[in-house]
């Protein structure tokens, strides 16, 4: 998800890593596991401390996600291409009037389709 956020290829990822674009599809579909040099050297590619990469172990969950999985989707809507178009685009929107309307216009869409 924050290669995707920052807008980064799999080819440009695995370019600063030193592997395969391959090996960074096989990393992000859970294929291969990721050793602790090379998730060090992930954060440092993509500008996020180490523990970014684990959930809360505190107890604390992590905002969208709950113990028995239900809030799934949001993480999974977030990593793709249009949850993050669209992410971004409300995050632009200073108005919080306008925010509002558009929560409310989304909602309605989404209403009309489960009819």
């Amino acid at each position: 998800m924050r290669r995707k956020m920052l807008g980064m290829s799999q080819e440009r990822l695995g370019e600063q890593l030193g592997i395969t674009f391959q090996q960074i599809q096989k990393y992000e579909k859970g294929t291969n596991r990721i050793g602790a040099s090379r998730l060090q050297q992930l954060a440092t590619v993509l500008d996020v401390p180490v523990s970014y990469f684990f959930p809360e172990t505190d107890g604390t969950e992590m905002p969208g996600l709950r113990e028995d999985g239900a809030g799934d989707f949001v993480m999974e809507f977030l990593s793709t291409s249009e949850g993050l178009e669209l992410n971004r685009a409300f995050a632009r929107i200073r108005d919080a009037k306008v925010r509002r309307k558009v929560i409310d216009l989304v909602r309605s869409l989404g209403d009309q389709d489960s009819h």
